[in-house]
């Protein structure tokens, strides 16, 4: 298992393999490339983006199974207590350990339904019902897609862990966005 100087270490590198990190030692938040100067009082803003979402699991090797194995995604990076893989233009997926976890943030992650869904859009309704199969042959609990009343075609499964994913198509502009 890493130890928290360890990850901090590879996450480090991660970032400078996939990003561009400019010399900016010694400036302020405001002269820093990446903040968008605000109007409140700090005087700069976050920029609006995602790089990491991070997953507490119970058994790490268990989502590899799930994830690698039966689903055939590609890790970047693997340890004992992690496994993270590239999901979207500078966006990790990182399943880590509930030890380690709960070490770094400083409390335990509540238990059950997750308030939170990861969601995964293809262009047809086909391709919908043939990844809940994927997942349903892998012992997911699984709903079928039905059609939504906001238009699309969606249903649900749940990882190992109990998080929860929507494969769906969603027709329109939103739709055409999250598409690669």
């Amino acid at each position: 298992m890493l130890g928290l100087a360890q990850r901090l270490v590879v996450v480090a590198q991660l970032v400078e393999r996939w990003l561009v990190v400019p010399d900016v030692a010694g400036s302020s938040p405001v002269d820093h490339p990446n903040c968008v100067k605000g109007t409140h009082d700090y005087g700069y803003s976050m920029d609006q983006r995602i790089s990491f979402i991070t997953l507490a699991v119970e058994d790490v090797l268990r989502s590899r199974r799930f994830y690698v194995d039966g689903l055939k995604w590609e890790p970047m990076f693997e340890a004992d207590d992690v496994i993270m893989f590239p999901v979207g233009e500078h966006l990790i997926l990182s399943l880590w350990d509930i030890a380690g976890f709960t070490e770094e943030i400083g409390e335990a992650p509540s238990r059950g339904l997750a308030p939170i869904t990861l969601a995964h859009n293809y262009a047809t309704e086909e391709e919908v019902d043939n990844v809940l199969a994927l997942a349903r042959s892998l012992g997911a609990n699984a709903q079928p897609a039905v059609r939504r009343e906001w238009g699309g075609y969606s249903g649900y499964f749940a990882d190992p862990d109990g998080f929860r994913w929507e494969i769906a198509t969603n027709p329109g502009p939103t739709g055409d966005y999250v598409l690669p």
